[in-house]
């Protein structure tokens, strides 16, 4: 009898690993992601099941859009697109691309300033929360219950106090340590904290794998915030193991506040359910400097590949030059190519990357495509300083962005993210300057992986291979 329901067991998971098998290649997003999942759940199925169960989402379906649900929002992004839109003359570059990726239209009368560095970043952070007199829009994928969150939560209590409206929103998996009396201290001082409804849990299959790696930071309406800062000490460079921690914010003004407002309100009607916008001001105003911008956020809710076409988009619209940060460097082949024919039409392909390590496997595989890229003329560096963390371009002197999204798969399928792009000649005047300085502090890579350690000649290759999950 044991046997016979043992031989049932296994004959029903060779089922289910086929009935898998038969999923993923109709519904991976790419050829390699389809085929690496086939043969894993028909080779190997009683590891493959249980892995696919968790990190075979390709999609999130029935991701509410929240902009389509309100008939008050809907109104608000076209009366503020027509008040606002941009002069296509002085814009000097093809808007279409980046607004199908954000499913929302470019604006002018924006104004941004680059935050650099933790101290810098959260002082103003933190000006804000004390100078609000209405409310306080937070969301980051990480809050640490250490010093620097401490002082955060201080700050938002004490503008609760004051009878400013405070929400908070982070993720479940990137602020897996964080205790629940940080939270239960939050409530009691009538700071709602976004908790995921029971309607809204996976039925199926667990959703560990798709994170919201935004991190915004919205003040009445009017002031926004986003890049490449999480709340924790490690931000100020106060983890002894990476050092210096080099990374970048950017100070929003004007009707793209509006935009990342209705972002987050998204996020926090999933997770809820609820969507308070009558609560929240539409109108920001105008910034001097009258820059044209956009909120580009992208997500596995989307249904085309709108974080690798925002790339693409980018590095397409180049014609001198385009320089890219980011931390992780696990691409995938469309942007690959995309980097290797601007090099050969004659851009200044730069892609700026940390020499030093926060996550090991991101890390080693990318050494596996410095090669194809540098033999087609991109020049990489390595920021020695401690460590970059900012996601962070610049195409010619017409498009700068600062935002969350990492120029890997992870950051293209399976995070939210959000990246603040201007299409404005002083901006980018300011982020050329500080790449510029960054790459003082790095070295540009001339050897060839067969000339590097042991660990990355052979660590890099194996790394490669789980390059859709990094």
């Amino acid at each position: 009898m044991w046997v016979m329901m043992g031989s049932l067991a296994v004959a029903a998971l060779y089922a289910v690993s086929v009935l898998f098998a038969f999923r993923a290649a109709a519904t991976a997003r790419t050829a390699q992601g389809a085929v690496g999942w086939v043969v894993f759940l028909l080779a190997l199925p009683f590891a493959a099941v249980p892995v696919y169960l968790v990190l075979g989402h390709h999609r999130m379906r029935g991701y509410l859009i929240s902009r389509r649900e309100s008939r008050q929002v809907v109104e608000a992004v076209r009366k503020s697109a027509a008040l606002n839109a941009p002069d296509p003359e002085q814009t000097q570059i093809n808007l279409a691309p980046f607004e199908y990726c954000a499913n929302l239209p470019a604006l002018r009368g924006n104004g941004a300033e680059l935050l650099i560095d933790g101290k810098a970043a959260f002082d103003a952070m933190f000006a804000a929360i004390d100078a609000a007199q209405s409310y306080v829009l937070v969301q980051f994928y990480i809050i640490r219950n250490d010093a620097l969150g401490r002082a955060f939560q201080d700050r938002l209590i004490a503008a609760a106090a004051r009878g400013v409206q405070v929400r908070v929103m982070t993720d479940a998996v990137g602020s897996f340590g964080l205790p629940g009396r940080y939270f239960t201290r939050l409530r009691g001082a009538g700071i709602e904290v976004a908790r995921r409804k029971r309607s809204r849990a996976p039925r199926f299959r667990f959703q560990i794998n798709f994170r919201n790696h935004r991190k915004s930071l919205i003040v009445d309406g009017e002031t926004g915030f986003t890049g490449g800062f999480n709340v924790g000490q490690e931000y100020l460079g106060q983890n002894r193991a990476l050092g210096h921690w080099r990374d970048t914010h950017v100070r929003l003004r004007g009707p793209v506040v509006s935009q990342l407002q209705l972002i987050f309100l998204e996020d926090w009607h999933w997770i809820t359910g609820s969507a308070p916008f009558a609560d929240l001001s539409w109108e920001a105003p105008q910034a001097p400097q009258d820059a044209t911008g956009l909120i580009v956020a992208t997500g596995p809710g989307d249904e085309t590949e709108t974080g690798g076409l925002m790339f693409f988009s980018a590095i397409a619209a180049a014609k001198h030059r385009v320089w890219i940060a980011s931390p992780y460097f696990v691409p995938d082949t469309d942007i690959v190519t995309a980097l290797r024919h601007a090099a050969l039409r004659g851009v200044d392909v730069r892609l700026l990357v940390p020499d030093r390590a926060d996550h090991w496997m991101p890390w080693l595989a990318a050494w596996a495509y410095f090669d194809a890229i540098t033999e087609s003329g991109v020049r990489v560096f390595r920021y020695t300083e401690g460590f970059m963390h900012q996601k962070v371009f610049v195409v010619d002197d017409r498009l700068a962005a600062v935002g969350t999204t990492n120029l890997d798969n992870r950051s293209f399928r399976l995070n939210f993210e959000a990246m603040a792009l201007f299409f404005d000649t002083g901006f980018a005047a300011q982020v050329d300057a500080m790449l510029r300085r960054d790459f003082k502090h790095s070295y540009e890579l001339k050897d060839r992986i067969t000339q590097q350690s042991a660990l990355i000649r052979y660590g890099a290759p194996v790394a490669r291979l789980l390059s859709p999950l990094l």
